[in-house]
């Protein structure tokens, strides 16, 4: 079975925003392409250290994504 890490992608108004929902890892962008390949960045660092000397893991990021309010 595939490691699958959970993200939440969300725009605040001035960035995108996304967090990693199963660890401690956020970053930011000003488009949706720089916030993804930052919030890969940021994973590879967090678990860079974890990894030293092992075999590195495979997993899928899945991510969700706010779209905003929708008035009916």
């Amino acid at each position: 079975m595939a490691n699958i890490l959970k993200a939440e992608i969300y725009y605040d108004g001035e960035y995108y925003c996304a967090k990693c929902l199963d660890f401690d890892i956020f970053t930011q962008g000003e488009t949706l392409d720089e916030v993804v390949s930052n919030l890969k960045e940021a994973i590879q660092l967090h678990f860079e250290d974890e990894t030293a000397g092992k075999d590195r893991v495979s997993a899928s990021l899945f991510t969700l994504m706010d779209l905003g309010e929708i008035r009916a």
